[in-house]
């Protein structure tokens, strides 16, 4: 069978390199690299992309293989059908190794064409690294290869302003553009690069706080043969993602003509504040997994695609986003109701197998993160608790119901199975020792008045002790089932 490569034109390869990409995996190529092809199909963008390997081992040797060329198969539910769409990307035009090649990298920052600068490199890896130094080749850290990067173009260009560079880093972290902003501009400050240098890094280059959203699985190992007689030619580098997707870009709107992936069938959208569309996702999509993933687990079920075509699971889950979560969110009711929607698609997506107990991990940390500021905002706006989530916070304690042996901490499902409960040390313990206590009303004081674990005392939301109570007796005496059902 032939490779990918001696059978697909490299049509969008062809084009000046506008992007420099710091990150060669699955997300990046089912994500961005996809957006950028789209853009060039429509004939908006002529540009292509340049891969780079933000550490020494990667996947760049592989890629350029077969010429950077690979399919991409976007698979999911599209208003409740499957669907499977499939795409050859060709926008990428070589990947580069600086540990190897770094003369051919640094040269691109001496380029006109170079507009972008996209990153997916970990969370770690915007992160200051002690030790780096100006003439690195290249240095180690991620935001010093940008300032070392940045300065040589600064330089080559005698700080043209009209050269600056739209930097969109989408590492999943708070205030990605800003945190990495503040960390080149501190190995700026150490390697004494001046101000002419970061004046020019103030007006002529844009650090993007961005969100992202998209499901991508890698690799179909157990269906690449198939799909490869299907597409006739040899692909090492498949990847397979979810239909949906999302960037939020938050940059002067001036950068949606110069990068115009917004105007194609990418779900794209720039805004001078992404906190909103954040918080959207962390509440609805998070929330909606933390508040239910837990009961779902305890009740019998191992896989997201199972509890969502449960009548009362999906009714239960319904209630809590549209009814719950939505009223504590900023934004428009139709483009709230639009993501919920697309979001119980999401967790159909016959494709993905999401394992309950994988979503189940450090769960009192996310509760804290994605459903109390949901509850206690409802109870602001509405004066009452949200009756779901209150719930919810009762099966996060019943699934902490844990005792610990030789292997970990272990909890037991309603038809008597054992699971696996992971978290920190001091949050299993704790949870050890308060289920020590047979009273519950006692049992659920103690928890809910732990600063350590909800950074505050619960015991203080009016009413929230005495309901959480009622549904943990309901849950321990008939069940998460029946519970669910009587809210």
């Amino acid at each position: 069978m032939k490779k990918i490569n001696e059978v697909v034109e490299k049509k969008n390869g062809k084009y000046p390199e506008k992007v420099l990409q710091f990150g060669e995996g699955n997300f990046l190529r089912a994500f961005v690299d996809w957006m950028i092809d789209e853009a060039n199909d429509e004939g908006l963008f002529g540009g292509s992309i340049v891969l780079c390997q933000p550490i020494a081992q990667g996947m760049v040797a592989r890629l350029n293989a077969q010429d950077n060329v690979y399919t991409l198969v976007m698979r999911g539910l599209e208003k409740g059908k499957k669907t499977e769409n499939v795409k050859v990307i060709t926008s990428v035009s070589r990947g580069v190794n600086p540990y190897e090649e770094y003369d051919s990298y640094i040269a691109l920052a001496k380029s006109k064409d170079l507009k972008v600068i996209v990153s997916n490199t970990t969370e770690a890896g915007i992160s200051y690294g002690e030790g780096d130094k100006l003439d690195d080749r290249p240095p180690t850290s991620y935001p010093a290869k940008i300032c070392s990067f940045l300065y040589t173009r600064y330089k080559h260009f005698n700080g043209d302003p009209a050269l600056g560079i739209l930097l969109l880093p989408v590492e999943l972290i708070e205030d990605n553009g800003p945190v990495l902003k503040r960390i080149v501009y501190q190995y700026a400050k150490e390697w004494n690069l001046g101000d002419g240098f970061t004046k020019w890094l103030d007006s002529s280059c844009t650090f993007a706080n961005t969100l992202v959203d998209r499901i991508v699985t890698g690799y179909p190992r157990n269906e690449a043969a198939e799909y490869e007689e299907k597409f006739g030619y040899k692909d090492d580098m498949i990847d397979t993602s979810e239909v949906f997707n999302l960037w939020v870009i938050e940059a002067n709107k001036k950068y949606s003509d110069m990068f115009p992936i917004a105007k194609t069938q990418a779900n794209v959208i720039w805004t001078d504040d992404v906190k909103p569309y954040k918080m959207r996702k962390v509440r609805i999509l998070n929330g909606a997994h933390t508040s239910t993933v837990l009961a779902a687990y305890l009740s019998g079920y191992e896989y997201v695609g199972q509890f969502v075509k449960d009548e009362d699971f999906e009714a239960y889950l319904k209630d809590l986003i549209f009814s719950e979560v939505i009223p504590t969110i900023k934004l428009p009711k139709d483009e709230l109701a639009q993501f919920a929607s697309a979001v119980f698609e999401r967790f159909g997506n016959p494709f993905i197998n999401h394992r309950l107990l994988d979503i189940s991990l450090n769960s009192v940390s996310k509760f804290v993160a994605r459903c109390l500021p949901s509850l206690e905002d409802y109870l602001s706006i509405e004066k009452k608790l949200p009756s779901h989530l209150t719930f919810s916070l009762a099966a996060l304690i019943k699934f902490y119901d844990v005792k610990h042996n030789e292997e970990g901490y272990y909890g037991i499902r309603e038809n008597g199975d054992t699971y696996s409960v992971k978290d920190n040390a001091e949050n299993l313990a704790f949870f050890e020792e308060a289920w020590k206590e047979k009273d519950l009303a006692k049992l659920v004081r103690n928890v809910l008045s732990s600063k350590t674990l909800w950074q505050r005392d619960l015991t203080e939301i009016e009413g929230l002790y005495k309901e959480v109570l009622v549904n943990l007796e309901s849950i321990q005496k008939n069940g998460v089932r029946v519970t669910i059902k009587n809210l």
